[in-house]
């Protein structure tokens, strides 16, 4: 696949080619959220046939299908075990506000704002999950709309083959042993660990609004000693998602400054979390550390609105909405940093 460099805006042609798709025209609208339009230059994405294209058609299906098999499979999973717990008499039907949580937050999710830390302010606010579960109910309830997302994009911006498996892995990884610690850690670390996260994501989202992200470069590969610092980043990147801490924005920040097109974090991004959410999260189903209703929410809300927000919507100027996640998710940093001074009250 050619790269080539062009404006965005020709005389008589849309900003993205006709042959880009939905998925592509959603994504760039999605970068936007991180990256001003000045930085990502012309480079759109060719898909007349050329060797590079068949080079990545190996890998692409094979990615694909993996994620369908794990999408059934963690569905299938996750209703037996929880069909097996119904004698317990748990709350598990969703509410119309858990619902409505899962729809906002996938739906900007798909246009590039994220949704664990959208999320995480969402159940402070409205009282909705207690702390401990909080991770839990992130990465169970957000799996689904996430392999979605992938499903949809993952295959539209052209990456080095071996980059994207690695980073993929790396993260799937992480996950699956940082998963282990968090579905057994006491309520305060995990109150401590997304207090000082969430404050992160604010100072992300602020540099988002006040256009100092890195630029980054034209690379859609890795090699040598940049690769393996992008799986050792990845993997802690990973690792942090167990503990509801997203990893769209830090690996978004971390291909650009290895000099990779932030294109390239797309796929990257989309494909690590589609991943290892499922991976992670089944941890926390098996133990039974997270909100079923909460989680069900995000799932059943979630998946219809990332439809919504690739092949309808497309885009929106979401400055503004930036300034208001700034101010509410650190809002939720500090009154998750109060709660860790006091014993974990249930919602």
């Amino acid at each position: 696949m050619s790269v080539v460099r062009r404006p965005l805006l020709r005389p008589g042609r849309p900003a993205c080619a006709p042959e880009s798709g939905n998925g592509y025209r959603a994504r760039r609208g999605a970068l936007r959220s991180f990256w001003p339009a000045s930085d990502l230059g012309g480079t759109v994405m060719q898909s007349e046939p050329n060797p590079g294209l068949f080079e990545r058609l190996p890998v692409t299906p094979f990615i694909l299908a993996a994620l369908l098999a794990l999408a059934v499979g963690f569905a299938a999973w996750w209703w037996r075990v929880e069909r097996s717990r119904a004698a317990d008499g748990a709350p598990g039907r969703p509410g119309l506000l858990d619902l409505a949580i899962g729809a906002v937050a996938n739906f900007f999710d798909t246009l590039g704002i994220g949704a664990f830390a959208t999320t995480t302010a969402a159940f402070k606010l409205f009282r909705r999950v207690s702390d401990e579960q909080i991770p839990g109910t992130l990465n169970a309830g957000h799996a689904l709309p996430t392999i979605a997302q992938a499903l949809i994009f993952i295959a539209v911006v052209e990456v080095d083959p071996v980059t994207l498996v690695g980073m993929i892995a790396a993260a799937v990884a992480g996950a699956w042993l940082s998963g282990a610690f968090v579905a057994r850690a006491p309520a305060r670390v995990i109150q401590l660990a997304m207090g000082v996260a969430l404050l992160v994501a604010a100072g992300l989202f602020l540099a988002a609004v006040l256009g100092v992200m890195p630029v980054g470069g034209d690379a859609k590969g890795l090699t040598g000693a940049k690769l393996a610092l992008a799986l050792g980043a990845n993997f802690v990147l990973g690792g942090l998602m167990m503990l509801g801490i997203g990893l769209y924005a830090p690996c978004l920040i971390l291909v650009a400054l290895l000099g990779m097109s932030p294109l390239v974090a797309f796929p990257i991004m989309m494909g690590s979390c589609a991943f290892l959410m499922p991976v992670g999260g089944s941890r926390f189903v098996a133990s039974g550390r997270y909100s079923l209703r909460a989680a069900l929410g995000l799932t059943l809300g979630g998946i219809p609105a990332v439809l919504v927000a690739a092949y309808i919507v497309k885009s929106l100027p979401l400055d503004w909405l930036r300034v208001l996640v700034v101010v509410v998710v650190t809002y939720a940093a500090f009154s998750m940093l109060w709660s860790a001074r006091r014993p974990a009250t249930a919602p």
